[in-house]
């Protein structure tokens, strides 16, 4: 059995029905809406993160659940779908999950009201059943994924990120997302807040996680979704880059730099560009930094009773840093 699916087998029934939920959240009375929110359903990605609501949330309240749960899960994958449909108008992106993506198909125009539209689904879901709790939790993490996608930006212009503001980047723009599903999960069966603050801490962990493992992919021969030296030709910088900048004497530093400046579009040099990296020890660095945080994680997760749901949440942990792709 595949990761995903064993992750899934103590919310089975709970995934099926949200997944009626969550198409029922996205209905409009716009035709050309419905087509395409229809299209985005049926393209759908692992949906982890409602997976990271519904663990939690029987994890932390010895197996509970409320109509709370779905909704908070509803919520967070109608805006993590929004940030994706913007993402891809951000990025110029054609492509999503081996699919056109919306801009693709329908123009930047309509593919950013559709992530309009989609975002205000969500926020009007909570506030529609005075889940204020679970609205400030999402209304966060959207704030801080705008921020950290700025920060990003203004960054890669100047090339000068240091390791700092590298983890407040992906922080702010992957793990805060996965925070809020882990937190909104314990929301949803009434934990206390600072149960709700050890659940979001731990999503974070894993996020920050997730985002270096996918960073670490750049630098890998293995057939994946992104292809290598991806980030490298976009001007990103990710840890193994920061690590060999840092670990470079003045004459190397300056050619690095030049290289991902100017000839970011050149495979050879990029290619030299990975060779280095790896030569700096920018790999190993890297994943020790990222186990470093998967441990963490576990950590919080090893304060709670065993449990057919902690067991889930700790296979995702591990699948995580050990996914191919």
């Amino acid at each position: 059995m595949k990761p995903v699916e064993l992750i899934k087998q103590p919310i089975l029934q709970e995934m099926e029905l949200f997944e009626s939920k969550f198409r029922e959240a996205m209905i409009s009375n716009v035709p050309l809406l419905n087509r395409i929110t229809h299209y985005i359903v049926r393209r759908k990605g692992k949906q982890m993160r409602p997976m990271f609501v519904f663990l939690v949330a029987k994890m932390v309240s010895g197996g509970k659940f409320e109509d709370r749960t779905y909704r908070g899960a509803s919520v967070i994958e109608l805006i993590h779908t929004a940030t994706l449909v913007h993402d891809d108008v951000v990025d110029d992106s054609n492509r999503r999950r081996g699919f056109f993506s919306i801009n693709a198909l329908w123009k930047n125009k309509i593919a950013v009201l559709v992530g309009d539209f989609l975002l205000s689904k969500g926020l009007l879901l909570s506030i529609d059943n005075g889940d204020f709790d679970i609205l400030k939790l999402i209304s966060i993490a959207v704030r801080e994924m705008s921020e950290g996608e700025l920060l990003q930006i203004e960054k890669a212009r100047k090339l000068d990120i240091t390791e700092e503001v590298y983890f407040e980047i992906i922080r702010q723009k992957t793990a805060t997302l996965i925070a809020a599903c882990c937190g909104i999960g314990a929301a949803s069966v009434g934990s206390s807040a600072e149960e709700i603050e050890k659940m979001r801490k731990f999503g974070e962990l894993i996020g920050i996680a997730f985002q270096i493992k996918d960073d670490l992919f750049d630098y890998t021969d293995a057939k994946i979704g992104k292809p290598t030296g991806i980030d490298i030709k976009e001007q990103k910088m990710t840890l193994p880059l920061i690590h060999a900048l840092n670990t470079s004497s003045q004459s190397e530093r300056k050619w690095l730099l030049n290289s991902v400046k100017k000839y970011n579009k050149d495979k050879k040099r990029v290619k030299e560009i990975i060779a280095f990296v790896k030569e700096k020890g920018g790999i190993e660095y890297t994943t020790n930094k990222m186990k470093a945080y998967q441990s963490q994680a576990l950590e919080i997760l090893n304060s709670y009773p065993d449990s057919e749901y902690k067991d889930s949440l700790l296979t995702m942990v591990n699948y995580v840093i050990e996914r191919k792709i």
